[in-house]
Formats: C-alpha cells, structure tokens, sequence
C-alpha cells in the first residue's frame, strides 16, 4: 500500500527552489526529502509527503490525525523499514519424513 504521510520540516538546505530539501520528522524517523514541488514550505511547516516528495503542506492539526489513524492501523513503524509492530510470519514447517526400516 503507497501512503502520503505529513511530516514535519525540521532543517532545509539549498537555496535552488528545484534542488531544495529537508529534513521531516515522521513521528520521530527523519527522512531527507524533496521540498521542490512545495517552494512555500518553511522550517516548522507539516507536509505531505510521498515517495521523498513533499506534495502540499498542511496544517498542524490535519497532520496529529492523520499520525492517530497511523497508530490505530499500526502503520507508523513501516516507514522506517524494519516492520518493528508488525508480527513475524510464521514460517512453514514440514513434517519429518518417515524412517526407513532398518536392513
């Protein structure tokens, strides 16, 4: 499943509005993203933010939601990789073949 997340703007770097980046915090997990298509975003800004692109930015408030719901579906701890909260998958056991008589 693809997710647009907010996050919030805690560094930016450059000063080419193309090349211009920051650092989000996602709920604690930073992530360097791209700020170009969101030239208005400033230092404390929320954005959403999909595949390392900024898309728009939001308000406070929409993106404190939108972390709950994240919570709720267990989501969160996807976005940095390690599937922590995610139960492990059983993994597939075959049955011991029979012994063979003895000769």
């Amino acid at each position: 499943m693809c997710l647009a997340v907010p996050g919030k703007i805690t560094s930016i770097s450059g000063e080419d509005p193309l090349l211009r980046t920051g650092k989000v915090d996602f709920g604690g997990i930073l992530k360097d993203v791209s700020l170009a298509f969101v030239p208005e975003a400033q230092l404390g800004d929320y954005v959403i933010v999909h595949v390392g692109f900024a898309l728009s930015r939001v308000d406070e408030a929409e993106a404190q939601q939108v972390f709950e719901y994240l919570r709720e579906m267990q989501e969160l701890s996807e976005l940095d990789g390690s599937g922590a909260g995610v139960p492990p998958a059983t993994p597939a056991v075959s049955p011991s073949p029979p012994a063979s008589p003895a000769r």
